[in-house]
């Protein structure tokens, strides 16, 4: 699939991976859209790079699909990036008082963890499945879950649910969407350090960082962006799950 002369909805561009990945986009020729609450954020991105900043809620149905609908409007719209992020709930199932993990708490982790990348993931597909197909393609659709989903970490409970959710539906939506030419991919980060971090970055990379089996290091944001632009190339990935994670598996705590 070509990147150049295609639009892009990047929810979350505002953030860490999704900044650096409308950046990418961005130099590879995309109309990008940045999709996303940090207004001062996305409006500098729009004032720099000349993207389109849309205020946007994940898990409202109506904000996403004005940001699908200004993506539209700037050219054939071919693909979709999630990589919000957010607060999520947590603690062991059982605490050391006795009492039960919050149902609300884990709830709303949910929502804003897999129910918002559904309500995206389909809206995209909706509007992606609108544009005219070139060899049989129309576009791609990448999703962001987390190595938790595998080896969630006490206290996780509802993050690592969330994100496995995330990966659960990616065969299966590849699978409904293909009669569509629309391919579905996740990517599942492991450690990443980015600007959210602030301050505690270098605490977080001092203990992260030993950890990782190769490169010894967090992950970086630019190399999260380098794996969706080779996705967005590559027209045979498709229905998958891939691992950024220099090899790091979560330890139980």
């Amino acid at each position: 699939m070509q990147i150049s002369g295609s639009s892009a909805v990047v929810v979350g561009g505002a953030g860490g991976l999704g900044e650096a990945t409308v950046r990418r986009l961005h130099a590879a020729g995309a109309k990008v859209v940045v999709a996303d609450l940090a207004d001062e954020k996305g409006k500098a991105l729009e004032a720099e790079l000349g993207v389109r900043y849309v205020r946007t809620d994940a898990t409202d149905e109506n904000d996403v699909k004005a940001a699908m609908a200004e993506a539209e409007a700037a050219g054939p719209l071919r693909i979709s990036v999630d990589a919000h992020g957010g607060p999520a709930s947590g603690g062991r199932l059982v605490g050391k008082d006795g009492e039960p993990l919050d149902l609300a708490g884990f709830r709303k982790t949910i929502d804003f963890y897999l129910t918002a990348v559904f309500n995206v993931m389909r809206l995209a597909a909706a509007a992606i499945a609108r544009q005219e197909a070139v060899d049989g393609d129309r576009g791609v659709i990448v999703n962001t879950a987390s190595i938790a989903a595998y080896e969630g970490q006490i206290g996780q409970i509802p993050y690592a649910a969330a994100k496995g959710g995330v990966v659960g539906m990616t065969l299966v939506a590849a699978r409904d969407l293909s009669p569509l030419g629309i391919r579905v991919v996740t990517i599942a980060p492991g450690t990443f350090l980015t600007p959210a971090y602030g301050a505690a970055g270098d605490q977080l990379e001092a203990y992260w960082g030993p950890k990782v089996p190769h490169p010894k290091r967090m992950g970086r944001s630019p190399e999260y962006a380098a794996l969706v632009e080779h996705i967005c190339e590559n027209d045979y990935l498709n229905g998958e799950v891939i691992r950024l994670d220099g090899a790091l598996r979560f330890p139980p705590k």
